[in-house]
């Protein structure tokens, strides 16, 4: 089974190798990001919102490695982005923005296929 899904930019690749065949680690780890990831995104979502550039750094930047470790090398960029735009203040608010609703559309279409993942792995799948 192929663990890398190109037009969402998920690769389970690490994921896989790390769990060393432990199904109940995966399930683990995906239950984790499923958790904290949809959290993160709102208070990024918040801080834009609220020009809160500070918050809004902080945490794109724990963010960063979580879409690391899942595969998401072209959210992980573009999270990193905005982190460093937030951290100059976001001279150009609309480009924080566009580049974050980027990532987020990303993101949710991942969690869509992490849920399924994780629920095939549940049923023994």
């Amino acid at each position: 089974m192929s663990h890398i899904l190109p037009d969402q930019d998920l690769d389970l690749g690490v994921l896989y190798e790390i769990a060393d065949g432990s199904e109940e680690f995966i399930i683990e780890s995906i239950d984790m990001f499923l958790q904290h990831t949809p959290e993160m995104l709102e208070a990024i979502s918040s801080a834009i919102a609220n020009k809160d550039w500070p918050v809004a750094a902080s945490v794109s930047h724990k963010l960063k490695p979580n879409l690391g470790f899942f595969g998401m090398p072209i959210s992980q960029a573009t999270i990193q982005e905005v982190e460093l735009m937030s951290k100059a203040g976001a001279p150009d608010p609309e480009l924080v923005l566009s580049k974050f609703n980027e990532v987020q559309a990303r993101v949710q279409a991942n969690i869509i296929t992490l849920e399924k993942i994780k629920a095939d792995k549940e049923a023994g799948a």
